[in-house]
């Protein structure tokens, strides 16, 4: 913290587009490094995503449960998903929420922004609870084979704990959700608590 916020920066000086698809596209650009030399530096660019924990007034969580091709395992996680060219965030964490889970929320509430990466994937991720939650009709993206569950928060934190589930942004969101203020009893509402 403190001192000049340009010094030490990496200056991009162009770029070219190795391989695109309609999920993400692989960059290699040139930048200009601190001490005048120039170098290569691969990008992976996803854009931006979005991720809601539902919460349901009884001290239960919406989760989904998907086969993820990457680590070769069954997971369990929230629902969440890319966000659509034009479509704020807020929208495409509903549709998320619909398509995944089948649910709406008459709720959003922010509780962070962060980079899924800080050194090659351009990935920006935005997390919500979901409240007040409804049914909704859709139907998950055609590559999305998934089993939907209603789980105890404190067993779904208990996963996360024990590293049962690791996805960032499951694991993000149950801890934003774990330490809000009045702390989280099942089931009831005193406090600022999660479910409410």
């Amino acid at each position: 913290m403190g001192g000049d916020d340009q010094e030490g920066v990496w200056r991009r000086l162009g770029g070219r587009t190795v391989h695109r698809t309609p999920f993400l596209e692989l960059r290699e650009d040139r930048v200009l490094l601190p001490d005048g030399r120039e170098t290569t530096y691969g990008v992976v660019v996803c854009g931006e995503c979005v991720g809601v924990l539902p919460l349901f007034g009884d001290g239960t969580v919406g989760v989904v449960r998907q086969f993820r091709y990457i680590p070769q395992r069954w997971t369990w996680e929230m629902p969440t998903g890319g966000v659509h060219e034009g479509e704020s965030i807020e929208a495409a964490a509903q549709r998320e929420l619909a398509e995944e889970a089948g649910l709406r929320a008459g709720r959003l509430e922010h509780v962070c922004t962060y980079h899924t990466s800080k050194s090659s994937i351009d990935e920006t991720a935005h997390l919500f609870l979901g409240f007040d939650l409804s049914p909704a009709e859709a139907e998950p993206d055609e590559d999305e084979f998934i089993t939907r569950a209603r789980l105890p928060f404190q067993q779904v934190l208990q996963m996360v704990l024990d590293g049962e589930i690791t996805d960032s942004m499951t694991v993000i969101a149950v801890l934003h959700a774990a330490r809000r203020p009045g702390g989280y009893r099942s089931g009831g509402r005193s406090g600022c608590q999660v479910g409410q």
